[in-house]
């Protein structure tokens, strides 16, 4: 098996910076939800629910009525948006593995909008981007304690997140980018409960925890040093990575000076199978990460990193935000916005 290793590190960063800062990127669009959604509260989210169930033949209460949840099911109710891109399959099949029901129907985009999808052993209908406000109040009426995950595009995650906590739905939110300050504010503003992450790996946050308390206890620490940021992911990720960012956050605290769009992105896959050394099959799917720190007199250099093939890692911890949401719904905690951090020190993660 090959492996999951960047291929001789510093050797590799020297053959970086050779690289054109504009190697080329192949970018493929995922399902979105960006629909406008008005500042201004419903005056009766009653009417439109009414009038989805009126009809017993609407495709989406068929489909909710076709696959209710089992005996075997946890009693926690999922919608999976995005659900034919990648990381929304991932989580479908961990979901579904851990007994969590997830409900058959999907935000999509445009060409997607009325087709059913074979995930695993269950059909989807995919909303399109129409009526989807009627369509999520009518689901959560349904089921009073759906959790809805959201995997979907960063030009999508503000406007989802705003249609969210309109209908009062809480969220998983494991889409990166987006303007990530108006999100915050946004849940925070409607007092709903969600858990927002840049990264949903439980070792990788492990990780992210770890260098955060280091720059809060050991500021400037690495005042000086010079740092280089290298980053793969598979060609369809449109943004830097979110964990890159939030690592870089921790060095700056650390007094190391770098700026997010010095961060090298290599989305070639030629350049991931002969530079990186990311295993064919995985081209697809995965994150490795490398930051690499020299002291000003170049006598000293720190390396730090971690590479991931597939999504599981993403998918399972996904699942864990969804139990960890579910418990402090029930509990009506005070907090209400969460991280991932906050997941991991819960302490009873599968």
């Amino acid at each position: 098996m090959a492996t999951s290793m960047l291929k001789s590190p510093t050797k590799l960063l020297h053959n970086q910076l050779a690289l054109s800062s504009n190697a080329s990127s192949r970018i493929r669009t995922r399902s979105s939800i960006v629909v406008p959604v008005s500042h201004k509260r419903r005056s009766s989210r009653l009417f439109s629910v009414v009038s989805m169930a009126a009809s017993s033949t609407t495709p989406v209460q068929t489909f909710l009525e076709k696959s209710p949840p089992s005996q075997q099911n946890l009693g926690i109710p999922i919608m999976v948006n995005a659900c034919t891109g990648k990381m929304g399959k991932a989580v479908i099949n961990a979901a579904e593995a851990a007994g969590v029901y997830v409900v058959p129907v999907s935000f999509g985009c445009e060409e997607e909008a009325g087709q059913t999808f074979q995930i695993g052993e269950k059909e989807f209908l995919v909303q399109g981007p129409s009526d989807r406000e009627t369509v999520l109040a009518s689901i959560h009426d349904k089921y009073p304690n759906l959790i809805v995950v959201d995997y979907t595009v960063p030009s999508a995650v503000n406007a989802n997140a705003e249609l969210y906590c309109k209908v009062g739905v809480p969220f998983v939110m494991g889409t990166t980018g987006g303007d990530r300050d108006l999100l915050l504010k946004t849940v925070q503003d409607s007092g709903l409960y969600a858990v927002i992450s840049p990264q949903m790996g439980k070792q990788v946050v492990a990780f992210l925890a770890a260098m955060e308390i280091m720059a809060e206890q050991f500021p400037g620490a690495f005042s000086g040093y010079n740092l280089q940021v290298m980053e793969s992911h598979q060609a369809s990720k449109v943004d830097a990575s979110g964990t890159a960012k939030a690592v870089i956050s921790c060095f700056n605290k650390l007094g190391v000076d770098f700026d997010m769009d010095e961060i090298q992105l290599i989305r070639d896959p030629k350049e991931q199978l002969e530079m990186v050394g990311v295993p064919e099959e995985h081209l697809s799917g995965h994150a490795f990460h490398m930051y690499h720190l020299t002291s000003p007199d170049d006598t000293v250099t720190f390396e730090f990193q971690h590479n991931v093939c597939g999504r599981s890692i993403y998918a399972e911890g996904t699942v864990d935000a969804v139990l960890f949401l579910a418990k402090k719904i029930e509990e009506k905690d005070n907090k209400r916005l969460y991280n991932m951090i906050d997941v991991l020190r819960e302490g009873n993660m599968r």
